[in-house]
């Protein structure tokens, strides 16, 4: 039994890194610093150590065979899920170009609400260390921020900063969602301000919001139940401010063209940086490998990680290319679910031949074909993955010998294996798929 100490999670998205482990053979046990995202994450027990076909176990060698056959004569197989690390992206991608999939992380739906903001108009974002360092008022729109990081402000708001002298002067507002606790409320006592209402309503809301910083006069006394008077002293405030962030969760917005609230979002904030202030953007993310999914996908493709190689170069469709309508017409013919870091997180169900590459312990409703256990990058394996501000690629620790392979050594061993099967190469040499089937 050991304890390893400042272990770095891969799970809450925002680079806590600062956790004690104790470690009991393959048992961990989270002593300090956890919180409600990562405690259970860490402790999850180790269930299944063998892969399975068919239901029936059997050796990594066979499993890995037959999820080759099975994607060897394939037209457009899809590759969801999309968690793992960076070298575990690397392996998707290249898996990815030998059988020509659709690669899709499963948490793309909420990411393209900023991706088709960002590529409109553009955004001016901060990163983890400015919010520590000089944000001195937040406002956190349609979404329970202390849910999604519970430690959040403990590690970025009521803590020393290198810019403020007392971070418990700084203010913190809700508009849309209230928080599910009191982390936002200050060491010395000041609660949050909290405009609640529906999360439908924030397109007219967050209108009338940019409405006011940009001194534009409104007629109503109120929008989805909030007075304007109390929208207007979020305009003054975030005028006021040193250093305001304006903070979002793009999966949160659960309605049609979502991405205009966050370009409204995106555009009022470039609006108060003409008014002789700073203000600065902070999407949420980073959770089960999106953010490492579209960093890897961006240096390798040039895209984000909705990307299909079927045409034997990669093609970027934020809606084409979307998994749950290629399953829904039947225009996949296969499914391989990549997930080393949450056993929820279980592949949709289908008749398609599936395999899944997961975390030991997902419960399936149904069995898929192949099913093969790996390590969970940061407990059963080095790596690195990105935190949700882009900016920094945690190292990740390995705390215990599972015996588990890596997502890398699996798909790359997949891989390997297709392309013995695809003899014929165009004229430069490049190894064709689907030539099995041509023969």
């Amino acid at each position: 039994m050991t304890e390893i100490t400042e272990v770095p999670s891969p799970f809450c998205g925002i680079g806590t890194d600062d956790l004690t482990i104790r470690v009991d053979g393959i048992s961990l046990k989270v002593i300090e610093n956890g919180c409600a995202v990562n405690t259970p994450l860490f402790e999850q027990p180790i269930t299944d150590t063998m892969p399975r076909v068919e239901g029936k176990p059997v050796s990594l060698d066979v499993a890995v065979a037959k999820a080759a056959a099975l994607l060897r004569n394939t037209r457009l197989p899809i590759i969801g899920g999309c968690a793992s690390d960076v070298n575990g992206m690397r392996g998707l991608l290249a898996l990815a170009d030998c059988c020509g999939a659709v690669i899709d992380n499963m948490n793309f739906i909420g990411t393209r609400n900023n991706f088709l903001a960002l590529q409109d108009s553009g955004w001016m974002n901060t990163t983890l260390a400015e919010v520590k360092n000089r944000c001195d008022l937040l406002l956190v729109v349609g979404t329970d921020l202390e849910a999604f990081a519970p430690r959040f402000f403990e590690r970025y708001l009521w803590t020393d900063a290198m810019f403020l002298e007392d971070t418990g002067q700084r203010h913190v507002i809700y508009l849309g969602k209230a928080p599910s606790g009191d982390a936002s409320t200050s060491p010395n006592g000041h609660k949050a301000t909290i405009l609640e209402c529906e999360i439908i309503d924030l397109p007219e809301v967050m209108a009338v919001l940019r409405a006011l910083v940009k001194k534009q006069p409104i007629r109503a006394e109120s929008v989805a139940g909030i007075a304007i008077a109390d929208l207007q002293a979020i305009a003054d405030q975030l005028k006021a401010a040193k250093y305001g962030v304006v903070t979002w969760t793009a999966g949160a917005l659960v309605y049609s063209q979502a991405e205009l609230t966050v370009q409204m979002l995106s555009e009022m904030i470039k609006d108060i940086n003409n008014q002789n202030t700073r203000c600065s953007g902070l999407p949420l993310a980073g959770k089960e490998g999106d953010q490492t999914a579209n960093q890897v996908c961006g240096w390798t493709t040039g895209y984000p990680a909705r990307t299909r190689f079927s045409r034997g170069y990669p093609e970027y469709d934020p809606f084409l290319n979307d998994s749950r309508d290629l399953l829904a017409n039947g225009e996949a013919d296969a499914l391989v679910w990549v997930h080393a870091f949450n056993v929820a997180s279980v592949p949709p169900v289908t008749d398609l031949p599936t395999i899944v590459v997961g975390r030991s312990g997902m419960v399936f409703e149904k069995e898929p074909d192949v099913f093969i256990p790996v390590g969970t990058p940061g407990i059963d394996h080095a790596g690195h993955a990105y935190r949700m501000d882009n900016v920094v690629a945690i190292r990740l620790k390995k705390l215990r010998d599972s015996g588990l392979p890596s997502t890398a050594d699996v798909l790359n061993a997949i891989e390997t294996q297709c392309r013995l099967g695809y003899d014929c190469t165009d004229a430069g040499g490049r190894t064709t798929r689907g030539a099995v089937a041509e023969h």
